[in-house]
């Protein structure tokens, strides 16, 4: 049962022992820009901002599955890409990256 009494690792997503300052920060990014999108995404006129946060979040998300090393670090990775996913098409649909600003 060594397992019960490993080190706290100071980050919830390191379950390797290893501090991964880059990856959390993608993560972060990843989960909080798919919340904006998604969360934007049910308002019409918020268009703007959910295509171009689903967009963003799904781009640093991409990265970040790219260069992840652990598997908690892309449990949250693909959460946050669902949303930024989720949000892009919806704000798409709604009008796009630059409806209404370019005409």
């Amino acid at each position: 049962m060594a397992q019960t009494i490993r080190p706290a690792t100071g980050s919830l997503f390191a379950t390797d022992g290893k501090p991964h300052p880059l990856q959390d920060v993608l993560l972060a990014v990843t989960l909080v820009l798919g919340l904006l999108a998604f969360v934007t995404a049910m308002f019409h006129h918020l268009h703007l901002i959910s295509s171009w946060a689903g967009l963003v979040g799904i781009l640093a998300g991409g990265y970040g599955q790219f260069i992840s090393r652990t598997t908690a670090e892309r449990f949250g990775l693909i959460v946050g890409l669902g949303l930024s996913g989720v949000g892009f098409f919806l704000g798409m649909a709604h009008g796009g990256l630059f409806g209404g600003v370019i005409t």
